[in-house]
Parts: C-alpha cells; structure tokens; sequence
C-alpha cells in the first residue's frame, strides 16, 4: 500500500476485494471456536423473582407513613439486612440440612456472593391520571417494585434459594414496618409524658408569677394607669377635706375656749368681793335708768331685781353658809352649758372626721405608690412574663404535635393489622430455570465472530502495510512523482507469453520529467 498519497473509497474497495478471504476464513472460524469455549465453564442457573411494593390505602395527607418512602434505600438497606449471618444460616440449615457448619459458611458467602436486587422498569406499571380538559396522560411509579435474583451451579438451588431469599425480604419489611409503628409510638408515649410534665410546670411557673405580679402584668398597664389617676383624685379631695376640718377644729376650739372662759368667769362671782362690786356697778347703773326713766321701765325693774339678788347673795355669805354654796358651785360647775357641750360635741366630730382622713390618706398614698411601683416595674416583668409565655406557648404547641403525631402512629399501627398500610408482596415467585445463564453460547459465538473479524481485519491491514506494489497511475504519480501523460490500456494478446507480468497483459505509459532550466526531455517508459 502507498502511504504517500490520500487513499480513496476506491482503493479500500480494492483493497477488501483482494485481502477478503484473509477476513472472512478466521470470522467464520472464530464464532466456532468461541461456541465450543463456551463448553469449557460450568453452567450457571439464575432465577429471579418479582416483589412489589404497594403503597398505603389512606391518603398521606390524613395518615403520614412511619417508614422512608425513598424505597432505593430502603430495598438497599434490605438486602443488607437479611444477608446478614444471623439471617441466612436458618435457611442454609434448613434447606441444606447434610451440609457441614463449615459448608453451611461457604453457602452463605456464595449467596452474598451470587445474590442481587434490581428495580422493576417504571413503565411496566403505567397508569392513567386525568388531566385538565378532560386528557389523560400516562404516570409511572417511581419505584413499582424490584426482582430479586439468586444465580447458582443447578436450577433446582437456584430457584430456592431465589424464594427463601424473597419472603426474607418480605418478612423483613413487614417486621420493620410493625416495629417502626410500634416503636415510634411507645417513643411517642414517653415523649408526651415528659411534654406533659414540662407543659404542667410551665403552667404552674406561669400562675405563681402572675399570682406574685398581679396587676403588673403586661395586659394591667393601662389598668393600672386609670387606677392610679383616680387614687390621685381621691387623695386631692381627701386632701382638702382634712384642710377644711383642721381648720373647721381650730375654729371650734377657739369659740370653746371663749365659751370656757366666760363660763368659768361667771361661776367665779359668787365670791363678796365680786358680789360687792357687782352691787356698786348694779347700784350705779340704776341711777342713771331711774334719771332716764321712770320705775316702771322694765330696766330699771331688772336693775332692782339684779340688785336684790346680789344682796341676797351677800346676806347668805354673812350668815355664815360658807360651805353650802361650795357644794352648790360644785355642782353647778359640773354641769356645762348646753352651747359649751355643743361646741365640745362638735370639736369631737372634727377629731373623728380628721382621723378618717388622715388614715384614708395613707392608705391612698401607699395605693399610690404600689401602683407606681408596678406602672415602672411593668416592662422588666413584661420581660420575663412575654418569656414564660413563649415557653409555655412552645411547650403546649410541642405537646400538641406530639399528640397529633401520636394519633397517626396508632392510626399507622392499626392500618398494618388490617392490611390498609403499605405493603411488600412478592408479584411472581421463582420458576426453575430451562437454560443457564452462564455461560451464553449466543454471546460466545458472537463474540468469536467480532475477534475473528478484528484478527482478520488486522492481518489484512498488516499485508497492505507491507505491500509496495503500484497498481494504478496514482501509486505511480505517487511513487515516481511525475505526470502521466499517455495510459495504455490493457492489451490482450494470446500470441504474447508473457509481458513481464507472465499474463499475457500489457500496459504502457509515458511520463515527462521536466528540468530546471525549462527544456526537458520526453522519456518513454515501460
């Protein structure tokens, strides 16, 4: 093959026709021998079996499932489960009851080994859902269910093994669904227990700060403020009550004091030298009436009778009874007049009333200052009154959902016992397998055939490499890198024994190699 030029369809065309038996004996050879290798392994049998998983009968939006819906991992966490030892040695001794505990071993690491799960194509499982305008369009499952496959040296082991290792899975999987019910239930319960016991001491913290802070609490602000408002005017009133009774008792006593005065002046006369003065004065004052007016005026009457009355006094004092008239003054001392006592009667009320107003005015000004006391404390308590409230609001809200969360669990349970849950169930069981999975003569044949042609194809590709000849004017320009400038067609002469080739064919050419000065020279070549 000339390697220096483009090689065209033509020349591969060429090229096929003359290497094709080099192709075509190792690819007819090849699938042969590939089919009889195919004898050379031991068969292997695969059985597999169809488990679905189907989804729980009530609405999730009523009853949230208990178990992950991500069901690639739950099928991958599956099969780890029951591939475990613990798991699989009750089937091998069950099964294979004659085998050894060291045979029983190996079994076990051959089905880890030979076992394998894959998904269920989606599109086997097409529904229909309705769409607006009354179309329906396709919807698949995103994950309908999955195979299980077992491979083993014999049919009959395979396809047990594939069963035993199905209703594993399927046993499993309802087992950790009942405990996932359960178990999130009892947790359930413990947690709504110790909800319940922090949402009671929230609520009991809560009452006895309001008890401690009652009436400072945020919601009593503005209560406290009318309240307060109203105390001030009750102690402005109460205020000027007691001014005006202070100073209704000062003006009392001072009259009293008067009245007193008087009255203890006027017990005092009963003395001679006071009589004798009084008599002089009475005396006195009649003469100035008599030369005024006459006896009968009634002046001068009272001045007479005045008069006689003094002198009488004073004749008692002379006939010596002293003592009697002490007595008598005594007791005439002791009984006040009706106005003193009236004065004395009302002096006690304005003591009264201003004891009254003196005590309800400390009572109002320590309402008072309570009430201040609390409008200034209100935004610290406000403070850690709005942090109990948070707390007690967030520990009744988690009680809450615990509760909620709670009834789906029980709900969740008793959808399990009555088969409305979600739930795994094998589609088809293993059948016993008609043909080995391994080795695939198919594939061994085809296989042979894609060497032998790549083996053929390479040896052909070697022979072109190594293959100068010029078999056409191309390889020629190519080879001696000169025009040509006449072909020859073949000529067949049988008288011709031989033109060199020894086929009795014959082909010339002419090529004209052309000098650097210009003027070359026709050669004639053959």
């Amino acid at each position: 093959m000339i390697t220096n030029r483009e090689l065209t369809m033509q020349d591969y065309v060429g090229m096929l026709r003359r290497r094709a038996w080099i192709i075509v004996i190792p690819a007819r050879l090849a699938p042969v021998a590939g089919y009889l290798v195919s004898y050379a392994f031991p068969p292997k049998y695969t059985a597999q079996s169809v488990v679905m998983i189907e989804g729980q009968k009530v609405p999730e939006s009523m009853v949230q499932p208990v178990v992950s819906t991500d069901y690639t991992s739950r099928v991958s966490t599956l099969q780890q489960q029951i591939l475990a030892e613990s798991k699989l040695r009750p089937v091998v001794e069950r099964v294979f009851p004659q085998k050894t505990p060291a045979e029983a071993g190996a079994m076990i690491d051959a089905i880890r080994a030979n076992m394998s799960v894959e998904p269920v194509p989606s599109d086997l499982l097409i529904g229909t859902t309705t769409a607006k305008g009354g179309t329906k369009k396709p919807t698949t499952s995103p994950f309908p269910g999955f195979y299980v496959k077992y491979t083993a040296p014999n049919a009959r082991e395979a396809q047990t093994i594939c069963n035993e290792l199905t209703t594993l899975m399927v046993d499993e999987n309802a087992r950790q669904l009942a405990e996932a019910a359960t178990g999130t239930s009892e947790v359930l319960n413990r947690g709504i227990e110790d909800a319940k016991n922090n949402l009671d001491s929230m609520d009991a913290k809560l009452a006895e700060f309001k008890k401690q802070y009652g009436g400072q609490l945020p919601g009593d602000e503005e209560n406290n403020l009318k309240i307060l408002t109203g105390l001030n005017s009750q102690l402005e009133a109460n205020t000027q009550t007691l001014n005006r009774a202070q100073q209704d008792k000062a003006y009392t006593s001072s009259i009293l004091a008067q009245q007193l005065t008087a009255w203890k002046n006027s017990q005092n006369t009963t003395s001679p030298e006071t009589l004798q003065k009084q008599l002089s004065e009475l005396q006195t004052e009649l003469l100035q009436l008599k030369s005024k007016y006459t006896d009968d005026h009634p002046d001068v009457i009272k001045a007479k009778a005045d008069i006689e009355g003094v002198k009488k006094k004073l004749a008692d004092i002379n006939k010596g009874s002293a003592t009697a008239t002490d007595e008598s003054n005594e007791k005439i001392s002791l009984i006040e007049p009706a106005e003193i006592r009236q004065l004395r009667l009302q002096l006690h009320q304005y003591e009264d009333l201003i004891n009254a107003a003196t005590r309800d005015q400390k009572r109002l000004q320590q309402e008072i200052a309570t009430y201040q006391s609390r409008v200034s404390l209100s935004p610290a308590i406000e403070e850690q009154y709005k942090q109990l409230t948070r707390d007690y609001d967030n520990a009744q809200k988690n009680y809450e959902e615990l509760l909620a969360k709670k009834s789906s669990a029980d709900l969740t349970v008793k959808m399990n016992n009555q088969a409305v849950g979600e739930r795994m169930f094998p589609l088809s069981t293993a059948e016993l397998p008609d043909s080995p999975s391994f080795p695939n003569r198919l594939f061994f044949a085809l296989g042979g055939l894609a060497a032998g042609l790549a083996i053929g194809a390479g040896i052909a590709l070697l022979l072109e490499l190594k293959d100068n000849s010029i078999r056409n004017e191309r390889d020629a320009e190519a080879v001696l890198e000169l025009p040509t400038l006449i072909a020859v067609p073949w000529v067949v002469n049988p008288a011709m024994a031989t033109n060199g080739n020894g086929n009795g064919h014959g082909r010339f050419k002419f090529w004209q190699r052309k000098k650097a000065a210009g003027n070359g020279s026709a050669v004639l070549r053959a």
